[in-house]
């Protein structure tokens, strides 16, 4: 797959710049436009992705446990694919090459519904990566795209439980929503990425500034970036300046509590709608807490159960921190930008999942496997 895309550079590059055509003409905004365009640096990551994904191990066929019973009974669990998936997405063209690299890897045949906007995008993606394994023996039909842009066929496939195994959302909030309201089949999803730093007492004052920045900053409008600033007390006086100078040379608007902005006398007050906010911006919401335990307790409350991180030289702290915080990626000392299937070592990802069925964080090709029970006897009879 990632030898045909290269191969067909110049015609994927054609028809995605046909659709960006198309996008401008209908007064797309820029974030959108963004978001649909195939830069060189986006063909590279696409075509790396897809060979990340070669080199993972099988998800299939591993014995995941397995006992022999005093009868003699052999009993394992053995993963297995969960069968036809359905990704439902919007904009991002690199989602066709990653969804399929994800389905096929783990032995799925996946259904690829992008939006409207990258159609000419997604067919010629979609074309390439049926050549490829049909030269491999697979069926074309294994990767497949409904051939209409009708909104109907959507809901269509929503309630195909017959034929479809699971439903992957990916785009913003109400194409979730959406999603998850009108299907039959089970959802993996997440619906907001409110994720936190918590700045523990004796945080590091120059680690503190880089991961906030990097978590803020590396890319605003992702899931996975920064979106609360937690810092106890006992440090706001020491580390607070030097992130405050640092966010705004970086162009981030600071909202902070009264405490915070005591020490911040520049930053606006933010209010009660900030700490569940998903910003997708350059604005950080910044709340002085009174300790570890205050700082789980708001992040339980607001947080959506994305990625939360502490910044400590404590162990202690940080086995705390990672026991009491229910989110799906609970870091220590690194950036919440790390949260992904790369940076994971999962290569490609359709997407992540805040949910705890079937699967969380980072969706790989392991998760998108389920297993069966495999049993050896030998004439074995029920007594």
């Amino acid at each position: 797959m990632a030898e045909k895309l290269r191969q067909a550079h110049d015609d994927v590059i054609a028809a995605n710049q046909q659709d960006m055509r198309a996008a401008e003409a209908q007064g797309a905004d820029p974030a959108f436009c963004k978001r649909l365009l195939i830069t060189e640096k986006i063909f590279a990551y696409m075509i790396d992705r897809l060979e990340q994904a070669a080199r993972l191990p099988d998800p299939l066929g591993i014995v995941l446990e397995g006992h022999v019973e005093p009868s003699g009974l052999e009993v394992s669990r053995v993963s297995v694919p969960l069968g036809v998936i359905g990704i439902i997405y919007e904009a991002r063209p690199n989602v066709t090459t990653d969804a399929a690299a994800v389905a096929l890897k783990s032995g799925n045949a996946v259904i690829l519904r992008g939006g409207s906007e990258a159609w000419r995008t997604n067919a010629a993606l979609v074309k390439l990566m049926q050549a490829a394994i049909v030269e491999h023996g697979l069926p074309e039909a294994a990767v497949q795209m409904p051939a209409s842009t009708d909104r109907q066929i959507v809901r269509e496939l929503l309630r195909m439980d017959r034929y479809v195994d699971v439903i992957i959302p990916r785009g913003g909030k109400s194409l979730i929503k959406a999603v998850t309201e009108k299907s039959r089949i089970p959802v993996i999803k997440h619906y907001d990425g409110i994720c936190h730093l918590y700045l523990a007492p004796d945080a590091d004052t120059a680690m503190a500034t880089a991961l906030t920045v990097n978590s803020k900053c590396q890319r605003v409008e992702v899931c996975n970036a920064l979106e609360t600033l937690l810092v106890d007390q006992a440090a706001a006086e020491r580390l607070l300046p030097e992130i405050g100078r640092a966010l705004t040379a970086a162009g981030v608007e600071i909202r902070g509590c009264p405490r915070c902005r005591r020490i911040l006398p520049g930053c606006k007050a933010a209010v009660a709608a900030d700490w569940g906010a998903e910003y997708l911006d350059a604005i950080l919401a910044i709340k002085v807490v009174d300790d570890l335990e205050a700082a789980i307790k708001h992040i339980n409350r607001y947080g959506s159960g994305h990625t939360d991180g502490i910044v400590t030289g404590s162990l202690t702290s940080a086995r705390r921190f990672q026991a009491m915080v229910d989110s799906a990626s609970v870091l220590v000392n690194a950036s919440t930008r790390l949260s992904g299937g790369g940076d994971y070592g999962m290569g490609a990802v359709v997407g992540i999942s805040t949910g705890r069925l079937h699967a969380r964080g980072p969706v790989g090709p392991r998760e998108l496997t389920t297993y069966q029970w495999q049993v050896y006897g030998n004439g074995h009879l029920r007594q």
